[in-house]
């Protein structure tokens, strides 16, 4: 009966866990943006400007601004060549070229840019094994790549791993894969918590066939 009593609060408990832990790493993540930007650039506007014309919230404005510039500015034809050199002066210094290429590659994952080249929710039938794999296709197109990697028979699939941001890009036959209809973001959301989460879909992406 204590047992029984005791499985059940403690289901209970890390249900409301479980709804309230994302809104608050959430909320985290953005305060600790906030924080840092008020900080770091309302020291600089406090130091420029005269302390009677700061006001709390100009660092943080500040940020926002400056982001917001720099997309304006990387529009720029000039602009985006300067920072493309910047970005490989980066990827050439031994451990910062690590840690950069870590970063933008997982900023590049959040910002959208890696789902809409994304073309087809799949599952992977692999010769003699008994299980399928889930997996999204990332190119149909191998002409312009080394014949080493495949022909007009192969296409791309990357097959997220659950829990974190990582997976293998595998080369296949067209005929291993079978389309699924479901959204790119369910998939990655049904990979990443390892199945647990069944959202329903009513988007249908493109057939590979």
């Amino acid at each position: 009966m204590i047992n029984t009593t005791v499985r059940r609060l403690g289901g209970t408990f890390f249900k409301g866990l479980a709804a309230i832990l994302p809104a608050v790493v959430t909320v985290y993540v953005l305060w600790w943006l906030g924080s840092t930007a008020e900080s770091i650039l309302g020291g600089i506007i406090q130091w420029v400007l005269p302390e009677s014309f700061y006001l709390p919230g100009l660092g943080l404005l500040a940020g926002v601004g400056l982001v917001f510039a720099l997309g304006v500015l990387l529009q720029a034809w000039v602009f985006r060549r300067i920072w493309e050199w910047g970005e490989g002066l980066m990827t050439r210094l031994p451990v910062v070229k690590t840690i950069y290429g870590a970063v933008q590659d997982l900023m590049g994952f959040f910002s959208g840019d890696a789902t809409q080249d994304m073309q087809q929710v799949v599952v992977v039938d692999l010769p003699g094994v008994p299980f399928r794999l889930l997996g999204i296709v990332t190119r149909q197109d191998f002409s312009q790549l080394p014949d080493e990697l495949g022909g007009e028979d192969t296409i791309a699939v990357y097959t997220p791993m659950s829990y974190q941001i990582g997976g293998y890009t595998l080369m296949l036959p067209r005929d291993c894969v079978h389309p699924v209809d479901m959204s790119v973001e369910d998939a990655m959301r049904y990979a990443v918590t390892a199945g647990m989460s069944v959202k329903k879909t009513t988007s249908h992406i493109g057939k590979t066939d």
